[in-house]
């Protein structure tokens, strides 16, 4: 049996399942268990999370193997960061995330790990500080910890998780919903044809958003642009996490 078949066949039992008839009381239990479930993983990243320094977090792709540039490149921004004196929060996998994490390790800064349980692709990295590896199964509560606890983003090349991120970002920037802090895409190469799409459609065209929206984040290409780019912005503020 193939893959494909295994995933086609997943998802179909789980799109079944949402159709089946429940009866209220076990639609309450499950409900009132998610609820206590969702709790617990706030209060466990609060306490872990508000112990330590401030932080960056960094984003990109799992599936960036070792070898390519990316990786190397975030190596690189998260080792710089250290020296800086921030410390280093990713999504605790493979990939991008595990470069950032190394080079934290390798600064000796702190190596933040938010690892989310998936069916695929998702182990937490070997570079993480112990007590600072976290996991969670609702990646809204993971996101929290990254705005609350990151004093920027750097965004490097990633699929649709990482654009998540990025947009959650600027959501809430542009909505006022958290202070403003430095949100900085890394490979202007990567990042140009989705920047020409949002100036030009969404901003010039249609107007969904205002050309001005365009200056909550910035892009760079080298690993000391963005980590300068970090610094210039927070060098008169007192860090402290984000509400």
């Amino acid at each position: 049996m193939t893959k494909r078949t295994t995933d086609g066949d997943a998802h179909e039992r789980r799109i079944k399942n949402a159709f089946k008839r429940k009866g209220w009381s076990e639609v309450k239990a499950n409900d009132s268990w998610a609820i206590f479930k969702i709790m617990s993983e706030f209060v466990e990243g609060f306490e872990a999370m508000q112990r330590i320094r401030p932080c960056v977090s960094i984003f990109g792709s799992a599936r960036t193997a070792p070898e390519k540039p990316e990786y190397k490149l975030a190596e690189e921004v998260a080792y710089l960061l250290t020296g800086r004196g921030y410390g280093v929060i990713t999504g605790g996998g493979p990939g991008i995330m595990e470069a950032a994490n190394k080079g934290a390790q390798r600064g000796g800064g702190t190596s933040v790990g938010l690892n989310i349980e998936l069916p695929f692709e998702q182990a937490p990295n070997p570079y993480i500080d112990k007590e600072k590896s976290l996991h969670f199964d609702y990646f809204f509560v993971r996101k929290v910890m990254f705005i609350k606890y990151s004093q920027g983003f750097i965004v490097l090349p990633g699929g649709f998780g990482t654009l998540d991120e990025f947009f959650e970002a600027l959501t809430l920037i542009q909505t006022q919903k958290i202070a403003r802090f430095p949100v900085i895409l890394v490979g202007r190469k990567y990042w140009q044809g989705l920047l020409d799409w949002v100036k030009g459609t969404m901003g010039e065209e249609h107007a969904y958003i205002h050309l001005h929206d365009l200056e909550l984040f910035s892009v760079v290409d080298e690993a000391q642009e963005a980590v300068d780019a970090i610094d210039r912005f927070y060098s008169k503020y007192m860090l402290k996490p984000n509400f």
